[in-house]
This record gives structure tokens, C-alpha cells and sequence, in this order.
């Protein structure tokens, strides 16, 4: 039997069924996407009972001089002390021992913890409580303070429970996460949340790759783990953004794949051996291909190749590196991460697009902390110097001698010296500067400034809208594309 129909009901059904026909999909209409449902985990706790006896407390102690104000001195030099130190109230005037807080978590069952470097950064005592309640003192076996790592050891008479971890390039956004740690100092605490970006940076660092999440992470969280649903560390948790200290939801955590590789150097050699190709680079953004007539914003752009490996290897400034070992190359970032984790000594074969054609290399890589360790020369400040032409929203004059020697240049050096940038320029926009020197414009030399207004002609004839100049302030080069319409 048929229910009676109110006429308002029959006429939408006649219109759907009309809307249906035209469209060509017959009386059953199906939407465009049809969504699956993705429920909530029932509950986390099975996940916690799981994970938590891995998870640690820890507590350092240092003795701290206390300035006249009576307010005790934090050590300096720890990218997050703003977000997660916890020292104690107002000293008395002179030096005494002050406590801080955080998480961490066993990762072999013979007793090594990772944590986060400015946990445990000038401490003098680690102490670390599991959930057990048991407590251990702890050693400390070697730090990274580029990843603000730290990889502790605790010896025990019976074997630890330990978690593993996962691969972090596998989990996505929205994908659910759990947080365990001592918030605040009030022990053994869990939050779950989702993750709510990838590849954040920070600092930004030259190794960052953090995951954002909205679990809550506090003070005291810093060093803790962040899971998968399979109980995996994906990430360890150091950083909050927070307008008044606490967590609203915006955390980031120091993602697997860069942790791992750090402890387990930490672990066999007690520092960080990070492979060096010995280069300068930058992104290629879309104004920098478009300038070089590169089909795609992708790649490493090599600004400046000091001695090193690269250069053995023939690399050359204005190169654009798109191949690195096995990997094709995103950006200078992701160069930068798969060449730290390359082996030290060994010869990588290295693909570069230069002047529209490939080449492959060989680079038989360096390491990056003997490489730091040389000392860098200073900046030096800009000369003065007369105006002479006017072109880019720049105002330029050749290198003299006088320029040279304040400078701190080779007698050979050439280039154009900004003089004057106008501040309505797109040059002004992109950071240039006074006092930044101008070396080659097109990939091409420049000494005089009739060679810059070549190289603008011979851009413009070939149908660019823009002409990329190699820029260095201070020795440090970069590329800039500037528009020449």
C-alpha cells in the first residue's frame, strides 16, 4: 500500500526524479563522494595500559647562581626554555639547586631513554621515575642540539619495558595520536588528538620536521612521547605555541624518522655524524624557475659552492640539484635532511639540471661537524660610496678598490654594490639591502654595470618576465629573481 503523500512531498519527488533522469543517473541518485565513516577509537585505554610503563618521568637538579634580583638564572641556549623549563620561585641571593620536569621514554630494554635536550641541559643530577614508581638515577650519553635530543642510559637488574619506533612519513593529517607525560609535574598523564599538520618548522631548523598535533601538551609534556594507534613513538614532544604558557592546542613534536636516526647515533658514537656535501642552497620558488625557464619550482639551488666535496664533484653555483642518492629532491630542506643521513665517506651519485641540460655527479661526502668547526669569516659592514645607475628599484655602483678593502674582498672580486634600495620595490619586498653585492645576473658574471643591463636585454629578448641575480651579504649568497616587466 502506498502512504498518502502531502502534494509539497509528491511535486519534490517529481522533481527529483526529473533532476535524476536529465543527469543520467535513473531514480537512484548517488552523491559525488560517498564519505566512510571513520569513528573515534571506543576508548584509548587499552593503548595506555600498553605503552605506559615505557613512558618516564624525569626530574633533573642543578646548582644555579641567582642574580641580585634574586631570580634564579636559566641556562641559556635551549630553543624551547619559553615553553617548557620549570625552575623553582625566587632564590635567595646565592647559588642553590633548582629543579626541572619533564618526560621521556625507554626505547631497549637494557635501560636508554630519549628525551628532549633542554630537559636535561645543565643538569648535574637525572633522575628518572617509571611508572612503577620505581626510581633510577640516569647518565647521560650524548645530546643533539640542532633536534634538542638526548639520549639517557639507566641501569637496571631486570629487563625494561620499551617501545619502538614507527615510521612518521606514514601518518597524515587527522590521523588520531596520543600523548603520554608529566604535564605540569603532576605525573603519568595521557591526551589523544589527531595530527593537524605535517613538516613544520620551527626555528627553522636545518633538520626540523615536526608534527603538529592538538593533544594537549603542557609543561612538562617536553621530552614525552607521541603515539600511534599501535602504540608506535611517532614523535617526541617538544614545542607548544601559546599565548599565555599553557596548551590550546597547537603542539608539535619532533617527527621519528629524524629522532631515531639521532639516537641511534647518539648511541654508538656518544655525538652526531651527519654527512656534508658542502654547499649553499635555497629553494626554487616559482619567480626563481620562471627566471631560469625551469619547468618545475623543485629542487635545491645551489647559491655558492665553497671548497668541499661538491666542489671536488664539479658542482657550480646556479646548479639545481633534483636527485640525491636514490631520491629526487623537494626542496633545500629535504636536501638538507637526506644528506645528513647519508654515510660519511662514501660517494653519492648527485643529479644536477644545469643551463637546461643534466649531469650526473659523484660526491663522496664529508661530515658536517668537523665541516662547523672551522671558523667562518665575518660579515663586514657596507661601504659608502657614490650613486651611479638605477635599475630594479636598486641603486648600484661597481666594486673599487676602496669598497674591497672595507669590504674584506679579493683584489680580483667584482660584482655591483647596492647602494640604495627604494623602499615601493619589489626588491625591497624580497630583503635586499644596502651594502648587498650583486655578482652575477642571467648566470652570468658581472663586473660593470653596462653587463647588468645586458644580461635585463637578453632576459627580456628571450621572453622573461623576470632575471634572477645572485646576491651575497656577508659571504652568504642567495638567489633573487626580480621582475623586468
Amino acid at each position: 500500500m502506498v502512504p498518502d503523500l502531502t502534494p509539497s512531498i509528491r511535486n519534490a519527488l517529481r522533481s527529483s526524479t526529473l533532476l535524476a533522469l536529465v543527469l543520467g543517473f535513473g531514480l537512484s541518485v548517488a552523491p559525488v563522494y560517498q564519505a566512510q565513516a571513520f569513528g573515534a577509537p571506543e576508548s584509548f585505554a587499552e593503548l595506555a595500559d600498553k605503552i605506559s610503563p615505557a613512558v618516564v618521568n624525569i626530574t633533573t637538579s642543578a646548582v644555579i647562581a641567582a642574580p641580585a634580583d634574586g631570580m634564579p638564572m636559566v641556562p641559556e641556549g635551549s630553543p624551547f626554555q619559553d615553553f617548557f623549563d620549570d625552575f623553582g620561585g625566587p632564590g635567595q641571593g646565592g647559588p642553590q639547586r633548582s629543579e626541572a620536569l619533564g618526560s621521556g621514554f625507554v626505547i631497549s630494554e637494557d635501560g636508554y631513554i630519549v628525551t628532549n635536550n633542554h630537559v636535561i641541559e645543565g643538569a648535574d643530577e637525572i633522575t628518572i621515575e617509571f611508572f612503577s614508581g620505581d626510581k633510577l638515577k640516569a647518565k647521560l650519553v650524548g645530546t643533539d642540539p640542532k633536534t634538542d635530543i638526548a639520549l639517557l642510559k639507566v641501569e637496571s637488574d631486570k629487563p625494561l619495558p620499551f617501545v619502538t619506533f614507527g615510521n612518521s612519513d606514514l601518518m597524515r593529517v587527522g590521523d588520531w595520536v596520543m600523548a603520554m607525560g608529566n604535564p605540569l609535574g603532576q605525573g603519568f598523564s595521557v591526551s589523544a588528538g589527531i595530527v593537524s599538520a605535517r613538516g613544520r618548522e620551527l626555528n627553522p631548523g636545518a633538520y626540523d620536521d615536526f608534527i603538529q598535533t592538538d593533544a594537549a601538551i603542557n609543561r612538562g609534556n617536553s621530552g614525552g612521547p607521541l603515539f600511534n594507534m599501535d602504540g608506535q613513538v611517532i614523535g617526541v614532544n617538544t614545542a607548544i605555541l601559546s599565548p599565555n604558557g599553557g596548551s590550546i592546542g597547537i603542539g608539535f613534536s619532533m617527527a621519528s624518522n629524524v629522532v631515531s636516526k639521532v639516537a641511534d647515533q647518539l648511541k654508538e658514537f656518544g655525538e652526531t655524524r651527519r654527512g656534508w656535501l658542502g654547499v649553499r642552497i635555497q629553494d626554487v620558488t616559482p619567480d626563481v624557475a620562471e627566471a631560469m625557464g625551469l619547468a618545475d619550482a623543485k629542487g635545491a639551488l645551489v647559491t655558492d659552492v665553497p671548497d668541499g666535496p661538491a666542489k671536488d664533484a664539479g658542482v657550480k653555483s646556479g646548479d639545481v640539484i633534483t636527485r640525491f642518492g636514490t631520491n629526487d629532491v623537494s626542496d633545500a630542506g629535504d636536501l638538507t635532511r637526506r644528506v645528513a643521513d647519508a654515510p660519511i665517506g662514501e660517494a653519492v651519485p648527485v643529479i644536477v639540471l644545469r643551463e637546461g641540460r643534466t649531469e650526473t655527479l659523484a660526491v663522496t661526502l664529508g661530515r658536517r661537524e668537523d665541516a662547523e668547526a672551522k671558523t667562518m669569516p665575518a660579515s663586514s659592514p657596507a661601504p659608502d660610496a657614490p650613486k651611479e645607475m638605477e635599475t630594479l628599484g636598486l641603486t648600484l655602483a661597481p666594486l673599487d678598490d676602496d669598497m674591497r678593502a672595507r669590504l674584506g674582498l679579493d683584489p680580483s672580486a667584482g660584482g655591483l654594490m647596492i647602494m640604495k634600495v627604494d623602499q615601493t620595490s619589489e626588491a625591497f619586498t624580497k630583503g635586499l639591502v644596502e651594502g648587498d653585492l650583486i655578482t652575477e645576473a642571467g648566470q652570468q658574471k658581472i663586473v660593470r654595470l653596462q653587463d647588468l643591463e645586458d644580461r635585463i636585454k637578453e632576459a627580456k629578448a628571450a621572453g622573461r618576465k623576470s632575471i634572477l641575480l645572485l646576491v651575497r651579504r656577508g659571504g652568504d649568497p642567495r638567489f633573487v629573481a626580480l621582475s623586468i616587466e
